[in-house]
């Protein structure tokens, strides 16, 4: 999508406004007015993670701008989140393809230089290469629970992963995880596709703790209910992936 000619009368913002976006993109752009950020900021993504014409419009040009700007690295990384979301704009969204691309290479070098903001410019990563449900869920892994379906006997099934142990349980709100059975972590080199490019990511900027979660979330659990065994990743993937 060329900025240059995004007619801007057509794309409204959270607030339903025309004409803000692109005079504050011009006084972010050139007197990095933190101001114009912050509204900025609530105009392109609601805090219910909802965006609009205006969001998808205004991406290019953030993205022109991230590598100065964090503050446009992660608003661009916001709306590219978003990208899974029922907004109603998957035309501009697919205008966005060579933004999106562009944001993925920066966010790469970004990590590359171990940043305070890692994890949040890790999420947003995953978002650009089309990993929506990770990039909504993935922590840091010190106090991580997922929720799966059992494939064989449809029980849901805890999954823990953080300081306090690495286990599926069944939850019971009055005694806490019950009957818990410790994960099979993935080997490094029994991972593929996703879950490989991440631990590759993550070990290649001296993410230890990441890289240890990411095995054990693309790793095996036991039902707690019925002994099957089965892939964490898979399961979870299967009943959280967002319908576009």
């Amino acid at each position: 999508m060329n900025a240059q000619v995004v007619n801007w009368a057509q794309m409204h913002d959270c607030h339903g406004d025309v004409d803000r976006v692109p005079e504050l993109l011009a006084r972010a752009e050139h007197e990095d007015d933190a101001a114009a950020w912050d509204e900025l900021g609530y105009r392109l993504v609601l805090e219910c993670d909802l965006v609009f014409p205006a969001s998808f419009a205004a991406l290019p040009r953030l993205v022109r701008l991230a590598s100065g700007s964090a503050r446009a690295r992660g608003l661009a990384g916001a709306i590219v989140r978003c990208g899974a979301g029922r907004h109603g704009c998957d035309d501009l969204l697919a205008g966005c393809a060579e933004a999106t691309a562009e944001l993925r290479g920066l966010l790469d070098r970004h990590l590359r230089s171990r940043p305070d903001d890692y994890l949040a410019a890790f999420r947003d990563m995953l978002a650009t290469e089309g990993h929506y449900h990770w990039s909504a869920v993935l922590g840091d892994f010190s106090d991580d629970f997922y929720q799966v379906a059992c494939p064989h006997c449809a029980v849901e099934v805890t999954i823990a992963i953080g300081g306090y142990g690495r286990y599926s349980a069944i939850r019971d709100w009055n005694l806490g995880d019950v009957d818990r059975r410790d994960l099979r972590p993935a080997s490094p080199e029994g991972l593929s596709g996703t879950g490989r490019r991440m631990y590759e990511t993550v070990v290649r900027d001296g993410q230890a703790v990441l890289a240890d979660g990411i095995t054990h979330l693309f790793g095996r659990a036991e039902c707690p209910r019925c002994a099957s065994v089965f892939g964490i990743a898979d399961e979870y993937e299967a009943s959280h992936r967002p319908r576009m």
